[in-house]
């Protein structure tokens, strides 16, 4: 997707990918995204530039899960580590938020909030 574009021509020599979701790919089902073939181009990248691309699901980590929560938290609290969320009030407008998801309206990690703190 975009940020695919965006990033792959800033990757070093020997970078590592990792690929955790192809969610600009999700409504395309098994119809091939629109455009020229780019996997011969992108597979010519990997070959000269020594990337690895490693795909993962992460329920591989969940073992690691209660000591990247520990660690993280520190690093929230000290700033090390930022994140964003999209905010979206009501069960709703769950629906919409999720479409807008999937179309690439959001930034961030999407969120429903169904009730108050």
């Amino acid at each position: 997707g975009k940020v695919w574009e965006a990033v792959f021509p800033l990757l070093n020599t020997y970078a590592r990918v990792p690929v955790c979701g192809l969610i600009a790919q999700y409504n395309l089902g098994d119809a091939p995204p629109a455009g020229p073939d780019r996997l011969p181009s992108l597979m010519r990248q990997v070959l000269t530039r020594s990337l690895t691309i490693r795909g993962f699901i992460q329920t591989e980590f969940a073992d690691q899960r209660p000591a990247f929560l520990e660690e993280a938290a520190g690093w929230i609290a000290s700033g090390q580590l930022r994140y964003c969320e999209d905010i979206v009030d009501g069960l709703e407008n769950a629906p919409e938020a999720f479409r807008g998801l999937l179309e690439g309206r959001n930034f961030g990690k999407l969120v429903i909030r169904v009730a108050g703190e």
